[in-house]
């Protein structure tokens, strides 16, 4: 087994040096992460080695030196590069993502190349891919991958991670290709983000946009499951806290405290991008600074900012306010002996950057979004002998686990002031207590856990996806079936209706059974070994209706019912006369439900919720029955959820009581169950051990086999009795 990384960038860079290329590590946190993975498993990456070459000699070159790393490039031209990565990925997708619904640009050469590149990676990734191998997708920028690889690998283990933050259904609803890259990510068995929030919004996307049900985490496709879970990526803790005791880091701070004076340090760190909110964080200090004079040269912020995209126009444009920004502020406040902003428009050596977190008396971080942010784990991983304090954004994912941080709306300018004074005036008893605690979260929740939980539960998702494809009923179940079917003198098949014979509709009373489905109960029942029953959740009369003339046994409202030679018999003593609080519950939820509707049987009450949008259908479920469990608790009622449908009904009966009411009165040597949602299970539970049981649609542990898709279960049963 392998385990294949794939992600936009390599985990190194090429840099051409004379007549050669190099090939220099890069120390971020993914690759720092994906590095300390506890496995025997061999390693490849696949991705762009961040050079742009034409020479097919230089790329042989380039790719034999990255080779000898496992690592697989993949060269992009400049075209792709524009309108993929700086057009689809950082233009459509990241604008969107991060709620900046006005900056995102839609262009059709865009999208077509973000395709094209999506497919040029897993052309280049599937040499190296073997069944059981892992591969891990890393981001925004191959959404489309995981199912590319699925449908040329079936057999192998495939994790997405999201890196950045995935916006609510009514901003992801705007996308043109939502559909596409929704299915592109479905490809994989686990689906992963930094918060639940995240988790929470994609889930939301998934039933909306493709209709797809989902149990919790749980997407249910027609021959595996996708789950999706929330893995808050950490830092390497240990490098972080140990740093600033290295003899080169305490030399530099010493070096900045000598430069810097006997003053508060405010640090702030950022890559140069409109979701910073660092124009923001600059507002908030000028106010600072207006509104409390008294801190005049006692406080400083350094402000670091990371060259990224700066030809690009909207963020040169920024580059510019920014600049502007501190030089307004600099120009009002600023004396002989101090500066009130330092600005640093560069990136930092990991030694310079430790030291400045260890000199740093607060952090500032306040993005407008944020997928986690890092920096502030930094931060608080490098504090040791001396405390700091912390003001993080609430829209950061990394405020969701450091609570003690002085977390703040990062739109609100005068909050920014608020918390730069009350972390000014905080004790340094205060802050050792919020920085325990946020050290102690962080220590353990670190980059090597995050990558190792992933793989994990990648492993465990995917072992039970196999268990599911082997409980499919292929060739060689239907010949075991069969053979079964075949030797059997006496047999007994129950059947369920809805969702198993005859696919759901909109409009219950229209699915009355096919032409197709008459001519196979008239062949099953014309074998005289066959004892067939349909035995459904619906009642006497449609049931006579919709099968008059065939010489089938019926169990009617889920086992309230039963008609054998013709006859109909009661295991309900009277029709039960429904209490008025349980038809003004269910009255009530109709109202607030549009497109639900009350089914009034002899023995139940159903609320049917098929055709109500899927966000509001849970809602009102939960809110039924949490109504309804104390009036039926009081009349000993039994409230069963089932497909789209409430039902209220007597406990004494069920589709498996049918069942055993059906196995004392008569012998089978084979016993066949078939149904597709929670009240067949009873009757998969009544079966004997030589029972065959199949689940028609979702996955079910009780069942021993599983028919995927409703369409199938016909032909199944043609095949079974020809």
């Amino acid at each position: 087994m392998k385990i294949l990384i794939i992600a936009n960038r390599l985990p190194v860079k090429i840099e051409r040096e004379e007549d050669s290329f190099v090939v220099k590590r890069s120390e971020g946190g993914l690759a720092t992460g994906l590095g300390s993975l506890e496995t025997d498993a061999e390693m490849h990456w696949v991705g762009w080695p961040g050079i742009h070459v034409d020479d097919e000699n230089e790329k042989q070159e380039i790719t034999e030196k990255l080779n000898e790393l496992n690592y697989h490039p993949v060269f992009l031209s400049d075209e792709q590069i524009e309108n993929y990565y700086e057009g689809y990925s950082n233009s459509t997708i990241w604008p969107l993502c991060h709620y900046f619904f006005s900056f995102i640009q839609y262009k059709a050469e865009y999208w077509e190349t973000y395709r094209q590149v999506n497919a040029l990676f897993c052309e280049k990734a599937l040499p190296f891919i073997e069944d059981d191998d892992i591969i891990w997708v890393q981001d925004y920028q191959l959404m489309l991958l995981p199912k590319k690889i699925r449908e040329k690998k079936p057999k192998v283990n495939i994790g997405y991670f999201h890196h950045i933050p995935f916006p609510s259904y009514e901003l992801f609803r705007v996308l043109p290709e939502r559909e596409e890259v929704l299915e592109g990510l479905l490809g994989a068995d686990l689906i992963g983000f930094h918060t639940h929030d995240y988790m929470r919004h994609f889930i939301s996307a998934i039933y909306r946009v493709l209709g797809l049900n989902c149990n919790l985490d749980e997407i249910s496709l027609k021959d595996r499951i996708v789950h999706v879970d929330a893995f808050p990526m950490g830092i390497n803790y240990e490098q972080y806290h140990q740093a600033p005791s290295l003899p080169d880091v305490r030399k530099i701070s010493e070096r900045l405290i000598g430069e810097l004076g006997n003053q508060t340090i405010i640090l702030s760190v950022d890559r140069l991008d409109y979701s910073k909110g660092i124009l923001h964080r600059l507002n908030g200090f000028a106010n600072f600074l207006e509104h409390h004079p008294e801190y005049h040269k006692k406080v400083s912020l350094a402000m670091i900012v990371v060259p990224s995209r700066d030809a690009v126009d909207r963020y040169a444009d920024l580059k510019i306010q920014i600049d502007q920004s501190i030089g307004k502020i600099n120009g009002i406040y600023s004396t002989l002996g101090w500066t009130p902003v330092y600005y640093f428009y560069q990136s930092f050596p990991f030694n310079e950057l430790v030291a400045l977190y260890d000199i740093a008396d607060i952090a500032m971080v306040t993005p407008l979004r944020d997928g986690m942010n890092l920096v502030a784990k930094e931060y608080l991983a490098s504090k040791r002998e001396k405390p700091g304090v912390l003001i993080l954004s609430e829209m950061a994912g990394a405020a969701i686990e450091l609570t003690d941080a002085i977390v703040i709306n990062p739109n609100d300018t005068q909050e920014i002031e608020a918390a730069i004074l009350q972390a000014l005036t905080m004790s340094k008893k205060e802050q050792r207590v919020r920085l325990n605690n946020m050290q102690k979260r962080i220590s353990t929740q670190t980059v090597k856990k995050w990558a190792n939980d992933f793989v994990k539960e990648l492993l465990y998702i995917s072992r039970q996806n196999k268990e599911i494809s082997q409980k499919i009923i292929g060739k060689r179940q239907l010949t075991q079936i069969k053979k079964a079917y075949d030797q059997a003198s006496g047999r007994l098949i129950l059947l369920d209706y809805d969702g198993t014979l005859s696919p759901f509709v909109k409009n219950p009373e229209e699915a009355v059974p096919s032409k197709e489905l008459l001519n196979l109960l008239e062949k099953m029942t014309s074998d005289k070994k066959n004892k067939v029953v349909i035995n459904s959740g619906r009642d006497r009369q449609v049931l006579d209706r919709w099968f008059k003339g065939l010489d089938l046994d019926f169990a009617a409202e889920h086992g309230a019912f039963f008609k054998e030679n013709g006859k109909w018999h009661k295991n309900v003593q009277e029709k039960i006369k429904w209490d008025d609080e349980i038809l003004r519950i269910m009255e009530h939820t109709i109202d607030k439900t549009p497109h639900s509707h009350m089914e009034v049987k002899d023995s139940s009450l159903v609320w049917h919720y098929r055709n109500v949008d899927v966000w509001l259908a849970e809602l009102r479920e939960k809110q039924l029955i949490n109504a309804l469990m104390g009036p039926a608790s009081r009349l000993n009622l039994q409230i069963v959820p089932g497909n789209k449908i409430v039902e209220i009904k007597s406990p004494d009966f069920n589709k498996g009581s049918e069942v055993k009411r059906l196995l004392q009165k008569a012998r089978y040597d084979f016993i066949l169950a078939i149904g597709d949602d929670t009240t067949d299970e009873d009757m998969f539970h009544a079966l004997p051990p030589h029972g065959i049981s199949i689940k028609v649609g979702h996955f079910s542990p009780v069942a021993k086999y599983r028919i995927p898709v409703q369409s199938s279960v016909i032909p199944f049963f043609e095949n079974l009795i020809q």
